[in-house]
């Protein structure tokens, strides 16, 4: 049994885990965190980043550009317009022309708005941006984006931050079963099991921020969280025992003496 690489638009990655960097007591514990975690893509948020002086301190100094793939991401962006910009400036400072991509619908529950999404992803696909787009958990939706130009599609486990893990399994396999992009499980893990759950439904990678960020202790829970991923997707790999009503014996009767 041999599994495939974790390659996003011709890129390949050591690691099927991807962190965040916001919510980290300190810059110095985010940095730590990335290390246990083992992760080899961050996202950052480009309205965090000072880009326009980048001489004063930044959280891009904690960041080991040489190791880690820095992702630029348009959180707090609520307008396809303003996702569009945000994308644009970051790779006109030279983050990148990848982006994380996210336009919300609702302030109270941060739900993307797919429409306004598949709008920014048709318009940043065509100026040669790599796109990977924060959507719900919904099949259509991921479609929608994969025939946009999408280079993965990024579904919510649950609420951003909301901890709650994955709620809807089945939309989770739907998207996987048709997809013909990675599958980015983004949003709502809150602990190690959740990340192995969504390894296990078949995704290609989990993107996590406040599970390892909020933890008591970050650097032990990113490090729980390098090793759900590995165990999740070997479990996939592996192919689990049916779901069976009643008890099957493990030690089988049949060829025992006296029966």
């Amino acid at each position: 049994m041999t599994d495939t690489p974790f390659v996003v638009a011709g890129r390949t990655f050591r690691s099927r885990l991807i962190v965040g960097t916001g919510k980290y007591p300190s810059h110095a514990v985010m940095a730590q965190a990335h290390a246990a975690s083992g992760a080899d893509m961050v996202t950052v948020a480009v309205r965090r980043v000072n880009i326009s002086d980048r001489s004063k301190e930044s959280l891009l100094d904690y960041i080991d550009s040489e190791r880690v793939f820095v992702l630029p991401n348009t959180a707090g962006c609520y307008t396809a317009d303003d996702a569009i910009r945000t994308a644009r400036l970051a790779r006109e400072a030279g983050l990148s022309n990848w982006v994380k991509l996210e336009v919300i619908g609702d302030e109270r529950t941060l739900f993307p708005d797919n429409e306004a999404l598949i709008e920014a992803t048709r318009v940043l696909v065509a100026e040669g941006f790599v796109v990977l787009p924060y959507t719900n958990d919904d099949p259509i939706a991921c479609r929608k984006l994969e025939e946009a130009g999408a280079a993965a599609v990024m579904p919510l486990g649950a609420p951003i931050g909301s901890g709650l893990g994955i709620q809807n399994a089945n939309n989770m396999r739907i998207i996987r079963e048709f997809a013909k992009v990675p599958v980015i499980v983004d949003a709502g893990v809150g602990t190690a099991s959740d990340a192995a759950l969504a390894m296990e439904l078949g995704a290609d990678g989990v993107l996590m921020n406040t599970a390892i960020a909020g933890a008591d202790h970050p650097v032990a829970m990113a490090e729980a969280m390098q090793h759900a991923v590995i165990a999740g997707r070997l479990a996939y790999l592996a192919g689990r025992i049916p779901r069976k009503i009643y008890a099957t014996a493990s030690s089988p009767l049949e060829g025992v003496v006296g029966t």
